[in-house]
């Protein structure tokens, strides 16, 4: 197989939080949630970086979707891993994501492996990592 990621999909119970979580808080863009005329396919993408989006889709549709049965939600499954240019970058998008209802779990610090990083979970319990690697262009 050859890895060629373009969407992240995240389960939300909230999309209209979860939009505002995003896009108000974080300032990701989007065109907003669309779908809305067909049955279980109300989502919303933002932009991450060139060819890749993120995807907010309630959890019960998603769980249609793909028939798989719907499971309570698990913060130590996935890291969303959010990688900056300096420490400096790493503690304003830590702020920013506290100001929009992040629960911090790890203030930004110095790691083991040499680099600075902080974790918090968004309003549904989606796990992010906010770091900056030295050793990474």
């Amino acid at each position: 197989m050859r890895a060629s990621i373009s969407v992240l999909t995240l389960g939300v119970d909230d999309l209209e939080r979860s939009l505002k979580f995003y896009r108000d808080g974080l300032g990701l863009p989007t065109e907003g949630i669309m779908g809305t005329e067909f049955e279980h396919g109300a989502v919303a993408f933002f932009d991450l970086q060139a060819g890749v989006k993120l995807a907010i889709w309630n959890r019960k549709d998603l769980s249609i979707e793909a028939n798989v049965p719907l499971s309570p939600v698990s913060s130590s499954e996935l890291t969303i891993g959010h990688n900056v240019g300096s420490k400096e970058e790493v503690d304003e998008v830590m702020e920013q994501a506290k100001r929009a209802g992040a629960a911090i779990t790890v203030p930004a610090q110095d790691t083991f492996w040499g680099g600075y990083s902080g974790h918090f979970l968004d309003p549904d319990g989606h796990l992010w990592e906010v770091c900056w690697n030295p050793n990474w262009a």
